[in-house]
């Protein structure tokens, strides 16, 4: 099968500059076809994914991927998707976050068939004239007045730096392309008439006959009608201090029946018989949540690896069971981190006087007796039904945590003092 048969079964394809011509070259050959990201940010989110899954597809069928980290064209901004400029960072925040996210591309792509460049070691070296000279020339301003990306700004305004930045970016497609054999660009809908622009420079420099391809995916919406990437609590990053394996897992898990079909298509390397088969246990036994499961497995093992799987999973059936004892001090923060937090000092105490003046989990004392002797309260897993317990905040989980359980569901996190 095609590269582009692969893709389009997945609802991946949206723009292509020549089907025809770059379904020949993949044919013929593995190409070298890169992504750009700019390292405005020291994570990835979810929604970055979109392109990088393909690129990955690529490189599955022996295609070289190619990742530009775009610390030049970083530096400026990027007006596609705002109508404001960008707020300029410094060098040293921006090279910080290249460093951080090409480690995320190396756990994603590995390090065979596989180069991240910087486009910051060939656009520092552009002097301001030759710059104008060398390329400048060639883009006429009405044809960059004209990209959708240029012209959506014009009313609210753009500056002069921004407007510039696809001149920088049809600079990298010419680098990589003269350098590391890249032929064909791939991007998000909104990079189309910057793909464009980059094919133009390189035809007008290297000639008409040079073969080189670009091509976009399409938005990803949820079948509500909502931009994909968001959670309730905002961006899902790729960053596990920013968002936890277990919050990353359980993003994907918690998706609709109605986007999952589309989302195993696009975010796994399931077959088609599969995906099919996910789908049809999905419309037999929805209550199951088999296909969010593999789902979820499948995105987190990606992104994550597999052992990040396996801690998440411990941590749904330990929150599920509330047999929690067994967890480890990481999978409690991760696990806990949207439970209602409580304090306590490292110090052992009655169980009442801990419930009530010590953490608050309890309004009075004489709720908190009740609840005892009901059992309705469990601490670490463990169900405490006498008044004369007493609680050692470092006896589990490092000492750093206690998990209190107030009847079914009502979980709490006390964080032990130093």
């Amino acid at each position: 099968m095609n590269i582009l048969d692969e893709l389009a079964w997945r609802g991946a394809l949206n723009q292509m500059t020549d089907e025809a011509g770059l379904r020949k070259l993949t044919t013929e050959k593995h190409v070298g076809i890169y992504v750009g990201t700019d390292p405005t940010g020291d994570s990835l989110h979810v929604g970055h994914l979109i392109p990088f899954m393909m690129l990955k597809r690529f490189q599955l069928m022996g295609h070289k991927p190619v990742i530009l980290i775009g610390s030049g064209t970083g530096s400026i901004g990027d007006p596609s998707g705002r109508n404001s400029e960008r707020v300029l960072q410094s060098m040293e925040t921006i090279q910080n976050n290249a460093k951080k996210l090409t480690a995320q591309m190396e756990r994603m792509f590995g390090r065979d068939n596989f180069e991240i460049v910087d486009n910051y070691s060939w656009l520092s070296k552009i002097s301001l004239l030759d710059f104008l000279r060398d390329y400048g020339k060639l883009f006429p301003v009405n044809q960059m007045l004209a990209k959708e990306v240029v012209a959506s700004r014009l009313e609210s305004g753009i500056s002069f730096t921004e407007f510039t930045y696809q001149i920088l970016q049809s600079v990298d497609f010419l680098k990589l392309y003269q350098n590391e054999d890249v032929q064909v660009q791939l991007g998000g809908a909104d990079q189309w008439g910057n793909i464009t622009a980059g094919i133009d420079l390189i035809h007008k420099i290297e000639g008409a006959d040079a073969k080189v391809y670009g091509l976009t995916n399409p938005l990803m919406l949820k079948a509500d009608g909502t931009k994909f990437g968001k959670s309730a609590g905002g961006a899902v990053w790729l960053d596990p201090e920013k968002t936890s394996p277990y919050e990353f897992y359980q993003f994907w898990f918690n998706q609709d029946d109605a986007d999952v079909e589309k989302f195993l298509k696009f975010f796994t390397f399931l077959s088609q018989d599969e995906i099919a088969e996910l789908v049809e246990a999905m419309q037999t036994h929805p209550e199951k949540r088999e296909a969010q499961r593999r789902l979820a497995e499948e995105v987190t093992a990606f992104v994550h690896g597999e052992e990040a799987v396996k801690q998440a999973e411990a941590i749904s059936a330990a929150l599920f069971s509330g047999d929690v004892q067994d967890l480890t001090a990481d999978e409690i923060k991760q696990g806990f981190s949207q439970v209602p937090q409580k304090s306590s000092p490292a110090a052992a105490e009655n169980i009442i006087a801990w419930l009530v003046d010590t953490t608050g989990i309890e309004p009075s004392r004489r709720q908190a007796r009740e609840d005892v002797q009901n059992g309705a309260i469990t601490v670490n897993g463990q169900r405490e039904q006498d008044l004369d317990a007493v609680i050692d905040p470092t006896s589990h989980f490092d000492g750093k945590y206690v998990i209190v359980r107030r009847g079914k569901k009502k979980y709490f996190l006390v964080n032990v003092a130093d």
